[in-house]
């Protein structure tokens, strides 16, 4: 198994492959994403990180997923229109993805596998749960979903340096 996230590939909203190779350096943070959750609005929060420390070298990536609730039901289409009008994401969005179960993406079961949540528990608890990597592509710490965005700000400033 890889020790890094950027040996993996994920699709953009329009299927094309996107390696995550291209973020190396960067401090990501890794999020998986939902239209209609009570923790939508945590959209807003990630795009002011996103505003502040992209120019020291954050990125973050979105992942929209449809296993909780069915809270993400839409295209990947309709998911980046609803993100950009209400939210104005220009971090970047890829592709709907699966986060629990046997079709999990392979870059959440490496995620989950390197930054378990409490009592070791591998499965993602709901949406908008938070991964941070520093910038050599190392897994550091899992944020649960009620983590405001604000709240792990002190924890990437640290990692920019």
């Amino acid at each position: 198994m890889t020790d890094s996230i950027y040996d993996f590939t994920c699709q953009s909203p329009t299927g094309e492959a996107r390696s995550l190779g291209d973020y190396r350096g960067k401090v990501l943070l890794v999020v998986n994403t939902a239209s209609k959750c009570g923790f939508t609005p945590q959209f807003e929060g990630l795009e002011q990180l996103y505003q502040k420390y992209r120019e020291r070298g954050l990125e973050i990536l979105g992942f929209p997923c449809n296993q909780f609730g069915k809270q993400d039901p839409g295209s990947n289409g309709e998911i980046m229109e609803f993100c950009q009008l209400n939210y104005g994401v220009s971090f970047p969005m890829f592709g709907k993805i699966e986060v629990n179960g046997d079709a999990a993406d392979p870059l959440y079961k490496h995620l989950k596998k390197a930054a378990p949540g409490a009592l070791g528990s591998q499965r993602i608890k709901w949406n908008f749960t938070k991964f941070l990597v520093d910038g050599s592509g190392k897994v550091i710490k899992r944020y649960a979903p009620m983590t405001k965005p604000g709240d792990i700000e002190k924890d990437i400033d640290a990692l920019l340096g």
